[in-house]
């Protein structure tokens, strides 16, 4: 019996000892707690009672915008070609063809906004609402080059209508809505972003552009619908889409509401566009270019040349200047110059920041006109001479080449040449380049007259 006890009280003992050395080892470690201080690697984390998530509503800038954008139908009247006869003279059988688009009210009296390809070669306009009222419309003009026009409905009874933002102020990541008539679809909302400004979608063509690049879908029929802001306003018409298919596959883009508006009120006020330029040759810095230039900056307008007499040759930009600021915009690449310019008017005075000698100097400059005329079938826009430019050439006529028009153009390197005649005929001004044009034979090549920078005569054949 006293055997078995003293078993049993080793045993106990052995337990308690056991039990009471894995509590104070083993389980003290386990639930040890280690403070957010001592750690040397953690995953950073915000909870702090301040921070909200705000839903935003689109329903309020969407009921202000549908019923302000309307459908509208551009019917066509052709003539098809049944013979050879037929063909070179003009002549043929007609035929209809029908397209549609969008356009937004911007006045209570019917003026609309809508895309120049919507209503090209239109033979007769008609725009529905949302309310299904069918009214004709009349052509007041276009800019083919902004691919903005306008065109006027009438009423007895005020329109819908949506007010201009300021497309200026649109930041990258902004909430936009797009509203138009895809596919026939009337009354169709869709949201996204702003993925990206200034956009320049035709960078080697030599046409400049600047676009509102957003992710909200856009696909046909929604040109010259509107791309509004949260608040209801008209901060770009949508143009355009980059697609292998036809349709949205992700991106779209709009023209700036403020250079859309202000090609509008041009129209209205003097029957065409009224473009004021600084008067430099430019190009974006990068990395290569700026070695190139032997500069250190990799953004901005480089200013590669002046045009004598320009706003900018008054004002005091050089050559060699970098342009990062204009009117206190930051100035990335020549769309972000060229995008900013397109809202402003000959005779307009902007704040232009340079960076000199790696100092940076704020320029007042007063933007001069430009007057220039695309000659379509040589793929060339041509100039006014200056004085000084006929002097420095040795000649006392001529027109300047500003810019190619096409790829196969850009090779030959005309840009700058003054063309003294076309086809033989004397070329003083814009208006003769026009007259001569119109007038050629249409089946004969063209003779082009010209005067290079080194001042050789030249001539080029154009067939």
């Amino acid at each position: 019996m006293k055997q078995t006890f003293r078993l049993f009280a080793v045993a106990l003992a052995a337990g308690v000892i056991t039990l009471g050395g894995y509590k104070y080892f083993v389980e003290s470690e386990t639930i040890t707690v280690i403070s957010q201080e001592e750690t040397t690697s953690f995953i950073p984390t915000n909870f702090s009672s301040e921070t909200t998530i705000t839903n935003i509503d689109f329903t309020e800038a969407a009921n202000k915008t549908v019923h302000a954008v309307v459908h509208v139908k551009n019917t066509t009247l052709t003539k098809r070609p049944t013979n050879v006869t037929e063909y070179f003279s003009g002549g043929g059988k007609p035929r209809v063809s029908i397209g549609s688009g969008s356009g937004v009210i911007i006045t209570a009296d019917g003026y609309i906004i809508t895309n120049n390809h919507v209503i090209a070669n239109a033979s007769q306009l008609e725009v529905t609402l949302n309310n299904n009222r069918t009214y004709p419309a009349e052509l007041i003009g276009t800019d083919p080059k902004t691919d903005i026009a306008l065109i006027k409905i009438n009423s007895e009874e005020e329109f819908p209508y949506v007010p201009f933002g300021d497309s200026n102020d649109l930041k990258i990541g902004e909430w936009v809505l797009a509203v138009g008539n895809p596919f026939n679809l009337t009354s169709t909302v869709t949201a996204g972003i702003v993925s990206a400004k200034a956009r320049d979608l035709n960078e080697f063509d030599g046409k400049p552009q600047s676009f509102i690049q957003t992710d909200a879908a856009v696909n046909r029929g929604n040109s010259g619908g509107a791309l509004v802001n949260t608040r209801g306003e008209l901060v770009g018409i949508n143009t355009a889409i980059t697609s292998e298919t036809g349709s949205y596959v992700g991106y779209s883009f709009a023209v700036p509401a403020n250079n859309a508006r202000k090609v509008i009120e041009d129209i209205m006020e003097f029957g065409n566009v009224q473009q004021g330029i600084l008067g430099i040759r430019g190009s974006n810095l990068n990395s290569k270019s700026a070695e190139q230039y032997g500069v250190s900056e990799t953004q901005g307008v480089y200013v590669a040349g002046i045009e004598r007499g320009s706003g900018a040759d008054k004002g005091g930009i050089k050559e060699g200047d970098i342009i990062n600021q204009i009117d206190g915009y930051h100035v990335g690449k020549f769309s972000d110059l060229t995008g900013y310019l397109g809202s402003k008017r000959p005779d307009d005075v902007v704040d232009v920041t340079v960076v000199r000698n790696g100092k940076e100097k704020v320029i007042p400059v007063t933007l001069i006109k430009l007057e220039t005329y695309e000659i379509d079938y040589l793929g060339l826009e041509v100039k006014n001479a200056s004085k000084t430019d006929l002097k420095d050439r040795g000649s006392s006529h001529g027109v300047i080449v500003t810019k190619p028009l096409t790829r196969d153009i850009a090779q030959y390197n005309l840009a700058g040449v003054l063309v003294t005649h076309i086809n033989d005929s004397k070329v003083s001004n814009i208006e003769d380049v026009k007259r001569i044009m119109s007038q050629r034979d249409f089946k004969a090549p063209i003779k082009m007259t010209f005067v290079d920078q080194q001042g050789e005569l030249n001539k080029f054949i154009f067939r």
